[in-house]
């Protein structure tokens, strides 16, 4: 078996019932019912609610750790039963009860619910951005572009465009805006300059002979 995983937080279902299977990731959320502690475990695929009784030494540790320690799980994938299944999660079909625990790292206080919808204030998201990037919206629109950027790409190709990517640092232009300079390095008093559009070398691509082109 894989020491960190041998499936993400999102494969799992219910016809991997009866299977012993590893998991690693965030804690997302923690639900202590006394004899019984149930957290859902999440990675960049998904979530996976774990389950674990207070009999067992899992409990005990699990019970202290704190929301975004990093923990890998080890233990049987067991279907729920039909009054908790939870048809909003690819998931919810079922648990993994959990035999073994390691903790990766574990997390302090932290200045950003990541489980939480409540805004925290722009001030604080853009000082801990890696926590509000782990936040479900946020990663689903990063996902979300990413995923429309991926079919433009696709539709252009098979129309017969082909993609380039032109330099980002070039001479000064004369006309337009105020340029942001960067300094040469090897050329002391010398700068090279943002480029405003990429104009110039469309038609250079143009010249060359190239059909359709996008960037």
């Amino acid at each position: 078996m894989h020491p960190y995983r041998t499936h993400t937080c999102g494969a799992l279902r219910a016809e991997h019932a009866g299977q012993t299977v590893r998991l690693s990731g965030w804690i997302h959320r923690k639900r202590d019912h006394g004899n019984l502690l149930f957290i859902d475990l999440r990675d960049h695929h998904g979530i996976t609610q774990c389950v674990t009784d207070s009999s067992g030494e899992v409990f005990r540790r699990m019970e202290t750790l704190r929301p975004e320690s990093v923990i890998t799980v080890t233990g049987e994938v067991v279907r729920r039963s039909a009054d908790t299944v939870n048809p909003k999660l690819p998931t919810g079909e079922v648990e993994l009860r959990a035999r073994d625990l390691a903790v990766q790292s574990e997390a302090d206080l932290l200045p950003l619910q990541v489980a939480s919808e409540e805004d925290a204030g722009e001030e604080i998201r853009l000082r801990y951005r890696f926590l509000d990037l782990r936040r479900e919206k946020v990663h689903a629109n990063i996902l979300l572009r990413a995923n429309v950027i991926a079919s433009i790409r696709r539709r252009m190709v098979e129309a017969g465009f082909t993609e380039f990517q032109t330099p980002i640092l070039t001479s000064s232009s004369p006309e337009g805006a105020r340029d942001f300079l960067v300094p040469s390095r090897l050329h002391p008093g010398k700068f090279y300059a943002l480029p405003q559009a990429p104009q110039q070398f469309k038609q250079l691509l143009m010249i060359a002979g190239f059909d359709r082109y996008f960037q």
